[in-house]
Parts: C-alpha cells; sequence; structure tokens
C-alpha cells in the first residue's frame, strides 16, 4: 500500500491532533506538526534566511512568532524526510500554503467542520496533563481522581489558552488568517470536508475510508 500524504486541516478544538494520531497509525506514515518540527529543530543554522535570529530556537526563546520563511523551511525538511505523512497545524495562511504546493503533493486534504460553539464548549472544557501531556475534558472525558491525571499522577490543569477569553480569540484568528487556506483548497478533486461534530469513531470511520480511496485512486494512475 502506499503511503499517503495527507493534510488535516480544521479549527482549533476540532479534534485534529486525535485523528491525525489515528491516521499515523492506521497508515504508517509520520504525524508532523509545526510545533513539534519546531521543537526538533531550535538549532537549525537558518542564517541564510536574512532573518532577524540564526536558529529558530532564539524566536521560540524570545517568546516571538517565527516567521513564515522558517516555518517553511522546517517543515519542508521534515516531508523530505518522511515516506507518508500526516500534515497538522500547516499551513495557517494563504502563503504558507503556497509555500506548501511547491514542497509536495497531497494525496487527501481533509476538513473538520465542527460548529463554533461546540469548539467553545470543547476547549473551554479540556485539561491537560502538566507532566505528560495527556488531555482530558471536564464533561466528556474527566480523570478519575479530579485534577489528577490516569496516565502519569501529574496536576491536570486547565491552559491559559483554553480560558473562554483566550478561546474565542483563537477562533477568531482562525477565521481570518487559516480559514481562508480551506476555501483555496476546496475546489482541489482531493479535498473532502469531513462532518466533526460526532462522535471521534464515527469522525475516523469517514477519515479512513476517505484516505484508502484516494490511495486506491493513487495507485490506479500508476
Amino acid at each position: 500500500m502506499s503511503s499517503p500524504h495527507v493534510l488535516l486541516l480544521g479549527p482549533p478544538g476540532a479534534g485534529k491532533g486525535t485523528q491525525a494520531r489515528r491516521i499515523a497509525d492506521r497508515f504508517d506514515v509520520e504525524h508532523v506538526t509545526t510545533g513539534d518540527a519546531l521543537r526538533s529543530s531550535k538549532e537549525m543554522n537558518i542564517s541564510h534566511l536574512d532573518c532577524e535570529y540564526d536558529t529558530p530556537g532564539e524566536y521560540m526563546d524570545q517568546g516571538d512568532l517565527v516567521p513564515d520563511a522558517v516555518v517553511d523551511e522546517i517543515v519542508e525538511q521534515a516531508l523530505a524526510s518522511a515516506d507518508g505523512f500526516v500534515l497538522d497545524g500547516y499551513p495557517r495562511n494563504d502563503d504558507q500554503a503556497e509555500a506548501l504546493e511547491s514542497m509536495t503533493d497531497l494525496d487527501a486534504i481533509l476538513a473538520l467542520d465542527v460548529p463554533r460553539d461546540v469548539l467553545v464548549e470543547r476547549l473551554t472544557g479540556r485539561r491537560v496533563c502538566e507532566d505528560c501531556g495527556t488531555n482530558f475534558h471536564v464533561d466528556f472525558d474527566p480523570p478519575d481522581a479530579e485534577g489528577v491525571c490516569d496516565e502519569c499522577g501529574g496536576a491536570v490543569v486547565q491552559r491559559e489558552d483554553d480560558q473562554p477569553d483566550s478561546v474565542r480569540n483563537r477562533l477568531d484568528v482562525f477565521a481570518e488568517t487559516t480559514a481562508p487556506v480551506i476555501d483555496r483548497y476546496r475546489d482541489r478533486e482531493a479535498f473532502v470536508d469531513i462532518d466533526g461534530d460526532r462522535t471521534p469513531d464515527a469522525v475516523w470511520a469517514d477519515i479512513e475510508s476517505t484516505i484508502s480511496e484516494a490511495i486506491g485512486a493513487v495507485e490506479g494512475q500508476r
């Protein structure tokens, strides 16, 4: 079976991380996220890009936004070393989408669609283990003991960016900068809208069948 190139799009709280991990396991591909790629490339020499700093880590240490040119190069390196991948969290704007088109072809472009009020409920109810990063939810998936991680015993807390005002701001930023990226891809043959306002298993069933069909189409063209 071919190793697919999958782009997973959607707003914060849509379930991209959960579904991307399932895609990576099921189709034996790399799960590429901008956060992980940046953290693993903190010391990469970017002096040739003529940016303010010479490594991505210097931007991160200062709390500054990493420029698109740096993110583009890091993602390109991550994709080049992967036989197949599911890309999660990139591109975040139209310029990054244009850069991605010069890096690789995409077999499946999946956009998770979830109503805004549901996203707010999901994100404001989310709790995260400070030690291992396991996610919980106060209504849908609480830890067995309140405030204690089931996996490692660490403290389960609400992240600052999951506070109601922060959540609404994140969704506003997504609508302004990243939603147009989805519209950019909407007419592509590889694009599929996925109803994300369902159980994770129901969403996964659609994702798995869509990617399997995309793989079959690619192999049939060879």
